[in-house]
């Protein structure tokens, strides 16, 4: 049974949590059923140091609520923690199958997109994709770089010296967060509902779809994931992940996203209340 909720805890006081985190904080004290610790999490990224306040004696099966690690760095946090009493749900190698794109695409078959794959700074032979992918984006094999100026897709115009010169700009913004490798991904056409795609997260806590909630600032009127769709993945190798569907523009759904439970963000709109009352519920 999990009973603790591990936060980060802020750069300049390692007794308050991290300011991004005050909401969930708030929520798990207000559920009056966890206990509540902080670590330092610059010390621990910057100098590998584990920094902990307010974990109780004896020991803790623990959530994780944080900001997301290298699988490395959180191969060594999992490691230090048990030292001390704690042990986080989701073991390393259940971190690197979700946060790990390519990992866990074999689950996925035709319900998400197509999707090639490289090593980092390989030389992407841009006609070779060109042959697969009609239109196609880029990520590593953990986040994009959306919301910049890099294409949120590239179609059969584009030539291998604008392609290459497009991976500077990526590799530059991803800089020391870069991981893994390269994925060229099928770019899907995906509905819209006054100029807002159709996407929902759907938290799964030990093996139970307990949070679904809208992803993208849609509106409350459009329409959920299949029932089905949703239950299909409700057994991944993990017991805390996250699953992203999205509607496409012929109103089938697809998998777009996935990751590990404890590193992804609440979407706007969650009821942080209820889902720290469900993470009890379904770890109690």
């Amino acid at each position: 049974m999990a009973d603790l909720i591990l936060f980060p805890s802020d750069y300049y006081n390692v007794r308050c949590v991290d300011a991004d985190f005050k909401e969930e904080y708030a929520a798990s004290v207000a559920a009056e059923v966890w206990n509540i610790a902080l670590f330092g999490y610059d010390q621990w990224l910057n100098e590998g140091k584990l920094v902990l306040t307010g974990v109780p004696a004896g020991k803790h099966q623990t959530v994780y609520r944080g900001w997301m690690m290298k699988p490395e760095q959180y191969r060594r946090f999992y490691t230090q923690l048990m030292q001390n009493g704690i042990q986080l749900i989701t073991s390393p190698e259940e971190y690197e199958t979700m946060q790990f794109f390519p990992n866990v695409y074999r689950y996925f078959g035709s319900d998400t997109a197509r999707m090639k794959i490289y090593p980092l700074h390989a030389k992407i032979d841009i006609e070779d994709v060109k042959q697969s992918f009609r239109r196609f984006m880029v990520k590593d094999f953990v986040k994009s770089v959306k919301g910049t100026e890099f294409p949120g897709f590239f179609d059969q115009s584009v030539t291998q010296e604008e392609f290459d010169d497009w991976m500077k700009v990526f590799y530059q913004y991803r800089g020391d967060l870069l991981t893994g490798g390269i994925c060229i991904k099928e770019f899907l056409d995906l509905k819209q509902y006054d100029h807002k795609t159709n996407e929902y997260r759907v938290f799964y806590m030990n093996h139970i779809p307990a949070a679904i909630s809208r992803n993208s600032g849609q509106n409350i009127l459009t329409p959920f994931p299949p029932e089905k769709l949703i239950e299909k993945y409700r057994n991944l190798p993990s017991p805390y992940y996250t699953v992203d569907f999205a509607q496409l523009s012929d109103d089938s759904w697809r998998i777009i996203e996935a990751g590990d439970g404890g590193v992804s963000g609440l979407p706007e709109g969650q009821d942080p209340y209820e889902y720290y009352r469900k993470l009890f519920q379904c770890f109690r």
